[in-house]
């Protein structure tokens, strides 16, 4: 029986899938440019776009990510010049914007997106299953009925919490 740790597991196949995806992704903004410019800035571009400036709060629940994992990523872009953090109403509340650099780069992170949404696309033609149909079932499973609690119905899990 594989292990969800081991090198069989679905964590780690999720993980190493999307180590591939970021990692080319990452090349080819290189390839054109955008070496400051990560995978993971396109949701807070994005977000910030359509959005206006956010707190980083709302820009977590925009882009569907932990307030930690935002915070992250803003620090990373605020050090690349991408984005602007000013004081919010409240002491703690930090608000994000686009700086002008990121500005002047759109026509370029624009056509990335585009390119990369075409080979999504294509890469997902070759598949026996809709990859984007097959996560949000995952993702519905789960809202369902949490990972955490389907791994506390598993005979070892009550063996380990009987203990």
């Amino acid at each position: 029986m594989a292990m969800t740790s081991g090198p069989d597991g679905l964590g780690t196949r999720m993980r190493h899938v999307l180590e591939i995806f970021e990692t080319d992704i990452a090349k080819f903004l290189a390839d054109i440019g955008l070496d400051d410019y990560r995978p993971r800035y396109s949701p807070v571009v994005r977000a910030l776009l359509a959005r206006g400036p956010l707190a980083i709060r709302d820009l977590a629940a925009e882009i569907g990510v932990t307030h930690s994992a935002a915070s992250q990523t803003v620090a990373q872009m605020g050090r690349a010049g991408l984005v602007a953090l000013e004081p919010g109403a409240d002491a703690r509340q930090r608000i994000v914007s686009l700086t002008e650099k990121t500005r002047g780069l759109l026509p370029l992170i624009e056509a990335e997106w585009t390119a990369t949404t075409e080979a999504s696309e294509a890469l997902e033609a070759e598949l026996p299953y809709p990859l984007r149909g097959v996560l949000a079932a995952i993702v519905e499973a789960l809202e369902r009925k949490p990972f955490r609690q389907r791994i506390a119905e598993t005979a070892a899990a009550r063996e380990l919490l009987e203990r």
